[in-house]
């Protein structure tokens, strides 16, 4: 087993969940944990970080399917293809691009439980943690 201070490992660091009220819970986790709010989609979708992990809090959209609570999670990843390769090999569907103009997650996957999570080998903005800023 790699020790967890190895740069290339992946490194979960982005959690998202669906809110009827982003705002209200950006402000909770802003003022109970200190989290800095450091973007905000014009949907109402709030994005937090404690300085290591992201928080997305997306909003809730009455007309669609995505039901409130847990939606996905990411990993910060060196290299996106070769996780990708070894997804595939283990038997995962391969990661399919997310195109978007946002400045987060490159692909989205999915688990063998039907989980989805992202890969991002820019990060996943806000705040980037002490170790990484100082190149460590």
């Amino acid at each position: 087993m790699s020790d967890a201070s190895t740069p290339d490992r992946p490194k979960l660091r982005h959690l998202a969940i669906v809110a009827r009220d982003p705002e209200k819970l950006a402000e909770f986790y802003g003022g109970v944990f200190e989290m800095e709010l450091f973007h905000r989609d014009p949907d109402g979708s709030c994005f937090l970080s404690d300085g290591y992990l992201t928080l997305a809090l997306i909003k809730h959209q009455l007309d669609g399917d995505t039901p409130v609570g847990m939606n996905h999670f990411g990993f910060h990843v060196a290299d996106t293809s070769e996780i990708s390769t070894a997804l595939v090999a283990s038997g995962a569907d391969e990661p399919a691009e997310r195109f978007t103009n946002r400045p987060f997650a490159e692909y989205r996957a999915i688990d063998p439980e039907g989980n989805w999570f992202d890969l991002s080998a820019h990060g996943f903005g806000g705040p980037r943690p002490a170790a990484e800023a100082d190149g460590a």
